[in-house]
């Protein structure tokens, strides 16, 4: 079968296409045979070398956390030869081989039936990233979200951006705010239904004040960090609660005490080690069954063939694309 392996860290280049034997199945797996899959920021993390060794299994890695496909073998699964799945969660492509290749050997507790009124894009583009699973996740469990507040998920061309503020509507939010760095950003943004605050034109702070009458956000869904984390922070209203889920934008933040104190603000981290399986799968069903209802609209950027994947991976980190990045596999 094909695949795309690298047997040492660097560059987009060391991304091959082999030939590789078809994977065989222990202990109950399924073998899913791989339609599109996902290409997010951590299958560039560990290519590049910035994922301790210990987290990831030895070389070679053969990327891929996410992906879309046909159940081949249905193991101890339970589903039907031929149900089309979401290969989701079990550390495919940090620590078990992943979804970029025509067959993957899955866990079944890694696999959520996809419905039949979503088609393969839209199932990808909703699992790619993990933005609208982490956005609900950290909404649900650990926010304490109630309708009628008013959340920010910054950075409207990526994951967590695009996720944050449709999951929030979902839920019922009365505002779902998200952020663009330049005025073209900020226009796709809006022309999709995001309420968008442009950097390039003002402040976060005075953005979300504009936008809320002063009040603040009572959620943060901060998947940029850097400097926007401790800006962020600052625009929370009292009693309100950040996320600090990724760090695209850097891993140190300067934080103001007085906006913890005077406003009693709550942090937490996020990271999937903190949810069950069952949790995980349950809240892919869900989102799943609100994309079949047409609730949710994951935007697509570019679908690549699987031997694209250095071109994916390039896009996806210095491209700056308005939506999910793919492999057709």
């Amino acid at each position: 079968m094909r695949a795309i392996e690298y047997d040492h860290f660097g560059g987009y280049d060391v991304l091959d296409l082999v030939d590789a034997p078809r994977p065989t199945t222990a202990d109950g797996q399924a073998l899913v045979r791989m339609t599109l899959a996902g290409v997010s920021p951590l299958d560039e993390t560990v290519r590049a070398g910035h994922l301790a060794q210990a987290l990831h299994k030895p070389l070679p890695i053969r990327p891929g956390g996410t992906g879309i496909g046909v159940v081949e073998e249905p193991g101890a699964s339970g589903l039907p030869r031929g149900a089309r799945v979401v290969v989701s969660g079990g550390r495919y492509g940090v620590g078990a081989d992943g979804c970029w290749a025509e067959y993957v050997a899955v866990d079944p507790a890694n696999l959520v039936v996809v419905p039949d009124a979503v088609d393969d894009e839209a199932a990808a583009a909703l699992t790619t990233g993990a933005g609208y699973l982490t956005a609900y996740l950290a909404l649900t469990e650990l926010a304490a979200f109630r309708p009628g507040q008013a959340v920010l998920a910054p950075g409207v061309g990526g994951a967590v951006g695009q996720g944050g503020v449709e999951v929030a509507r979902v839920l019922g939010a009365a505002q779902a705010i998200t952020t663009a760095t330049g005025t073209d950003q900020a226009e796709q943004g809006r022309t999709a239904g995001y309420e968008v605050i442009d950097l390039s034109q003002e402040s976060l702070r005075d953005g979300v004040t504009r936008l809320t009458g002063g009040k603040g956000v009572d959620v943060v869904l901060d998947g940029v960090g850097g400097q926007l984390t401790g800006e962020a922070l600052g625009c929370l209203a009292v009693d309100g609660t950040l996320i600090s889920i990724g760090y695209a934008a850097g891993t140190h933040a300067d934080i103001d005490v007085t906006d913890l104190i005077w406003k009693n603000a709550h942090i937490h981290g996020f990271r999937f080690a903190l949810f069950t399986p069952e949790q995980v799968n349950a809240a892919n069903t869900t989102l799943l069954a609100r994309l079949a209802a047409g609730d949710l609209h994951p935007a697509v950027a570019q679908v690549f063939r699987l031997a694209q994947a250095a071109a994916a991976q390039h896009l996806l980190a210095e491209g700056h694309p308005f939506g999910r990045v793919l492999l057709a596999v």
